[in-house]
């Protein structure tokens, strides 16, 4: 899922800053050469673009940047280019989220929603698998499908002992990613490495500055790029945000406030609906049946789906409206008793254009083999483990599990269980900073009830950044704000920044669509 900030690293292991490694050659305030050369895309992305056509490039990066003329990685990039020469004014770098989701076609994927002609014109916009991801230099712990890791939202604890009991399948997780680790790439995973590969990128492209768009985790890679590199990042804007250039424990935590802030809303959808679904006249209703329903599911599962199975689905069906049909139709089928169709619904992407985290075990090969999304589970615990250190000790998590159950019950038990960050190795530097010095060039845009990136972490960033930021908030439901979200506020504020690189002068408030 998506999932998923930073800067000013002085002092951290005489890393340089990417800003001073220059893959051109050129000289600082120089113009940059252009050294990407374009050609076909990989074919299942060129597939995955129609109707739309892409070109790709792959683009040589240091796996260690405080050896830069050491071992190059690589990182495929893909472009939508512009088609009015008269009104471009540069290259826009673009994120899905995640970490670990591919990038390449996010540029088709927006045009397809309806991104404004004008941003179109403005940019090329570049797409990329991360370091990494996909077609990029691939990391992979080769999780498999069946097996007892397969998502990286944390199941639903349902007592203390489940706990306990997951803390050996998540030690035995991060024993895996080190085993599968060959080359030593998994250590160098991280948002300040991508960031620093995103400035290799614009100047790879030939372009003395680069404006940013990025969604759920790309909230912290955009400002871990505006904190590290306020030279060269030009416009950014970020949607749905973290609240800081890393997801760490508190900001994993907040996904069980934002699930109890945005379930209204599928309750209400539901209700008015009582008739074709059946649960419940009222919200409340809708609500109490939830916890009824996951815990006859805790004592009696069908066919293979239990109760933290179901949480951990109505979670990601909060993800946006679109998903409410489908996510009201597995909960029917399992209150029937009917697995089958249930399984079959849970284990579509319920939320189109982010990332899969996982969130059910995949069905879709063998058991034993390799899952599909191994390598995007993988790209997520690299770079989350990475980026900051996390408690060790499991009773941190038995007490926050506790406390979390009866503060946020829709959820809580899963967001505050163990991960395989308690068991990582500790990270090779500090997390970035947000440099809150700069020039106002960082447009943040949040909706009010979001279920894994909630408002107060909207509010968090924006309060690091200072007078660097404004901060649009949107009266409204879901993951997703710009082209995603349907408002035409926090279009219209988005889209002049991006094209005319007017910045509001205040925060703005959108009201509902």
């Amino acid at each position: 899922m998506a999932l998923l900030t930073v800067l000013g690293l002085a002092g951290t292991l005489a890393v340089p800053a990417a800003a001073d490694v220059r893959p051109d050659g050129a000289e600082p305030g120089g113009e940059p050469a252009a050294q990407v050369e374009w050609g076909a895309c990989p074919a299942d992305v060129a597939a995955g673009a129609v109707p739309y056509v892409l070109t790709c490039a792959s683009v040589p990066v240091p796996l260690d940047y405080s050896d830069p003329d050491g071992e190059q990685i690589t990182i495929e990039i893909s472009r939508m280019a512009s088609d009015n020469p008269a009104e471009r004014r540069g290259v826009l770098l673009l994120n899905p989220g995640g970490p670990g989701g591919s990038g390449l076609t996010q540029s088709t994927l927006l045009a397809s929603q309806g991104l404004p002609d004008t941003v179109l014109d403005a940019y090329d916009l570049i797409g990329m698998d991360t370091r990494g991801v996909g077609h990029s230099t691939r990391v992979d712990c080769e999780f498999t499908v069946g097996g007892d890791y397969f998502g990286n939202v944390p199941p639903y604890a349902v007592d203390d002992a489940a706990v306990v009991e997951r803390a050996k399948v998540v030690e035995a997780a991060a024993e895996q990613c080190a085993a599968n680790d060959e080359n030593g790439l998994l250590r160098h995973v991280s948002t300040a490495n991508m960031a620093r590969d995103l400035d290799s990128i614009r100047a790879a492209l030939g372009e003395e500055k680069a404006s940013f768009l990025g969604y759920s985790y790309g909230s912290s890679l955009g400002a871990a790029y505006a904190s590290m590199f306020p030279g060269t990042a030009d416009r950014v804007v970020l949607d749905s945000i973290v609240g800081d250039t890393h997801l760490d424990r508190e900001g994993l935590r907040r996904f069980a406030q934002g699930m109890e802030q945005t379930f209204p809303d599928f309750a209400r959808w539901a209700a008015k609906r009582d008739t074709a679904y059946g649960l419940g006249r009222t919200p409340a209703q809708v609500r109490a049946d939830y916890f009824e329903t996951a815990e006859q599911l805790d004592r009696s599962p069908v066919q293979g789906v239990d109760g933290t199975l179901f949480r951990q689905v109505v979670f990601v069906g909060l993800y946006s409206e679109r998903s409410y049909g489908r996510t009201a139709q597995a909960w029917q089928s399992l209150r029937a008793g009917d697995g089958a169709a249930a399984r079959s619904l849970l284990e579509t992407d319920l939320f189109e254009g982010v990332p899969s985290s996982g969130t059910v075990p995949s069905s879709g090969a063998s058991s034993g083999e390799v899952s599909p999304i191994s390598n995007a589970l993988s790209v997520f615990l690299a770079t989350t483990c990475n980026d900051v250190e996390w408690p060790e000790d499991v009773n941190t998590y038995r007490k926050a599990v506790a406390e979390d159950r009866k503060k946020f019950p829709l959820f809580g038990a899963a967001s505050a269980n163990i991960v395989p960050c308690a068991y990582w190795p500790e990270p090779i530097e500090p997390p970035v900073q947000v440099a809150e010095a700069g020039r106002s060039n960082v447009l943040i845009l949040q909706n009010r009830r979001d279920p894994v990136t909630p408002l107060a972490g909207g509010k968090q960033l924006h309060e690091k950044f200072g007078d660097r930021s404004r901060l649009v908030t949107v009266d409204g439901s879901g993951h997703g704000v710009y082209v995603l979200g349907g408002n035409a506020c926090a279009l219209n504020v988005a889209t002049t920044y991006l094209v005319d690189g007017e910045m509001p002068r205040r925060d703005v408030s959108c009201r509902a669509a």
